[in-house]
């Protein structure tokens, strides 16, 4: 019996691993299905295949789906983001000069502490030319959430760099500092190019970083193929869980196909042993990268109701507006309908406090047993989506 064949794109990130995961380790055998994965160089590039129904489905930056529902990036076509393929995962970094000037103010890094890394920046003196993968990305909102107000916003420059051209950039003097997933944080680092100062996770502790995108129009008129491949990147997050999967997880990663580098480099970045600097130490981060636990998978719609609200805030859009629209792209509703079958607690609502939790903490589900962990972010403030504040 042929299998139906889903076409679906990606940018070699480690945080592609539950779509490339799905693929080689049979889950979408499971489901029926067969996954044609096509890499692309650019998120530009790899958005306008999915709208121009070149691909069915995309590893995709979470704030994309909102940017487009807004009518922003000159897009207009509708795509829905099915599930969370990850939380977290970005690192930011400055070059060695950079990060010299920060030293010679007084700054000890720590990769933990955004105050004190903004204020060394302040005090460096230097403008900041930050490297971004693309205009609508988590990298972006998270860089304007911490460095958009205060001593720093006049410095803030920020350029769309790739992510793997983002060593280069840094060697053509574009940039001087960068936000980018991993692992291409870690290949400056290793390039001898520049030291990581925060993972991204230090400035909101759960953000929700790609999402398995797929055009509304072949969601509304394929639902089970839409639940097939649902079901297999579930899985592949589930099986990701696993901490004792992360080495054979990076050994696929590495395979030139996908992201074509050391095994050893991409393990630091799933198991959260960061190098920080070309001669300084390895630094443990928990939760660096999450693909399952703490309700990881889930699209909730008040994290889309946040994206919504900081780019209303930044592009002069209705900030109500924004958030409703926002919110509707992220489909709690399809995740209920084709993951609850398959084992997946649902959490008792599809909207939370964003930022009001600093243990783990167990919350309504199903199952009684779903237990979210810590979402701060780094400056205490929470976001109420029901107030949008």
């Amino acid at each position: 019996m042929t299998r139906p064949v889903i076409s679906a794109g990606f940018i070699p990130l480690v945080d592609a691993a539950p779509l490339i995961v799905a693929h080689e380790m049979g889950f979408t055998e499971e489901e029926g299905i067969r996954l044609a994965l096509e890499p692309s160089p650019s998120w530009s590039t790899l958005r306008d295949k999915l709208t121009l129904g070149q691909i069915e489905a995309a590893h995709m930056l979470s704030p994309v789906p909102v940017a487009m529902a807004l009518g922003l990036g000159g897009i207009g076509d509708r795509i829905d983001a099915l599930s969370v393929l990850s939380v977290n995962g970005n690192v930011f970094g400055v070059t060695e000069a950079l990060a010299d000037a920060m030293i010679a103010t007084g700054f000890t890094p720590d990769f933990a502490t955004p105050e004190a890394v903004g204020d060394a920046l302040a005090a460096s003196g230097l403008d900041l030319r930050i490297g971004v993968p693309f205009p609508f990305s988590m990298h972006t909102e998270l860089l304007h959430r911490w460095l958009g107000t205060g001593p720093n916003a006049a410095q803030l420059t920020v350029h769309t760099v790739p992510p793997p051209l983002m060593a280069e950039a840094i060697k053509k003097g574009e940039i001087n500092a960068f936000c980018v997933g991993e692992p291409w944080g870690s290949t400056i680092v290793d390039a001898g190019l520049g030291a990581l100062l925060l993972p991204g996770r230090a400035i909101w502790a759960f953000a929700p970083e790609k999402v398995l995108a797929a055009r509304h129009d072949w969601v509304e008129a394929q639902p089970d193929l839409t639940g097939r491949l649902m079901r297999a990147v579930w899985k592949a997050g589930r099986w990701l869980g696993d901490t004792d999967k992360l080495g054979p997880a990076a050994d696929i990663l590495a395979r030139p196909e996908y992201l074509g580098l050391p095994s050893g480099l991409i393990e630091r970045s799933l198991t959260g042993r960061m190098v920080i600097a070309p001669d300084g130490p390895a630094r443990r981060v928990e939760n660096m990268i999450t693909f399952f636990d703490g309700a990881a998978t889930f699209p909730w719609k008040s994290q889309a109701a946040w994206i919504g609200r900081q780019l209303a805030a930044r592009y002069g859009l209705n900030p109500h507006e924004a958030a409703s629209k926002a919110a509707d792209v992220f489909r709690s509703d399809l995740y209920r309908l084709h993951l609850g079958p398959a084992g997946a607690d649902m959490p008792g609502a599809s909207e939370k406090l964003e930022g009001a939790l600093s243990v783990e903490t167990p919350v309504a589900s199903e199952s009684g047993t779903l237990i979210l962990g810590p979402d701060q972010f780094f400056d205490g403030q929470i976001f109420d989506p029901s107030l949008g504040k």
